[in-house]
């Protein structure tokens, strides 16, 4: 794993994913009391993901696949909730569906974690591809589907749904063409890149005017700007790799459209949204 992969994936594990799970909101249940297993969780986060971040900079080897294991299984944990959540609910709103989303993806990142540490390839797959499906699934499955889903809720309306569908559904879709072919995985980016740019578009009209001061806005103002680029880039290299077209090779991806989508996209939407949460409390 590159140097500037795993520093996109420290910040995955380390903040996005913590910050990101204290906007879920846990569905209440007959009787009061917590819900899920979800507040645990969110406490016990940053020791898992400090295990796996120290696996990232370990020899490939035992030591890492321990240390990585531990944050996978933690990721197992956070999948889990899914289910509980779901029977909770009763509920396949487009909304609970991006939650529903956001808390299995993260699973199949730790899990392309553990076979990079060990140093080992997972259903045919390299390393260099796990790598960046780690990465992937931080960002594009949790952090994606999360802003999708409380942009659906924001704006219950027609492009609400539409992102908090086209999130999960594009995401699924790449996950898909990793295994059936380049065509899939472009179909996938079409869906992800819609959707995504309907978040954009959410976030720019309806999330900045409830801004409650400037940083606020500015936050989610550079979000939907950096969207627009980064999934255009996304679509180029699908397009490219389907077809045989020239486009960006991976390294280059992982400079722009990962660094972006990890520091302009998610980190400025999670906070942004925190700051949201907390001026309404």
């Amino acid at each position: 794993m590159s140097v500037l992969v795993s520093l996109v994936v420290m910040v995955g594990m380390l903040v996005i994913v913590p910050l990101g799970l204290r906007l879920v909101e846990p569905p209440g249940r007959p009787g009061g009391g917590r819900s899920s297993g979800l507040p645990a969780l969110r406490r016990l986060w940053p020791v898992p993901a400090a295990l796996g971040a120290v696996a990232l900079w370990l020899p490939r080897g035992p030591a890492a696949g321990l240390l990585a294991s531990c944050y996978g299984l933690a990721t197992v944990a956070l999948a889990l909730q899914a289910p509980v959540r779901l029977a909770r609910t009763r509920s396949l709103a487009p909304a609970e569906i991006a939650v529903l989303t956001a808390l299995v993806t993260p699973a199949v990142a730790g899990t392309a974690l553990v076979a990079v540490c060990w140093g080992r390839p997972l259903f045919g797959f390299g390393p260099s591809v796990l790598a960046l499906t780690v990465a992937h699934f931080h960002f594009a499955g949790f952090a994606a589907a999360l802003v999708a889903s409380l942009a659906g809720r924001v704006a219950p309306g027609r492009a609400g749904r539409f992102a908090a569908l086209s999130v999960p559904s594009g995401t699924l879709l790449v996950l898909v063409g990793f295994f059936t072919g380049d065509w899939t995985e472009l179909a996938g980016a079409v869906v992800l890149t819609a959707g995504m740019w309907t978040v954009a578009l959410l976030t720019w009209r309806e999330l900045r005017s409830r801004a409650p001061d400037r940083l606020t806005g500015a936050l989610l103002a550079v979000s939907a700007c950096v969207l627009v680029a980064t999934m255009l880039l996304a679509l180029s290299w699908a397009l490219g790799e389907a077809t045989g077209i020239a486009h960006p090779d991976l390294s280059w991806m992982a400079a722009t459209h990962g660094v972006g989508n990890a520091l302009g996209f998610a980190l400025c939407s999670i906070l942004a949204l925190r700051r949201l949460k907390e001026s309404t409390v």
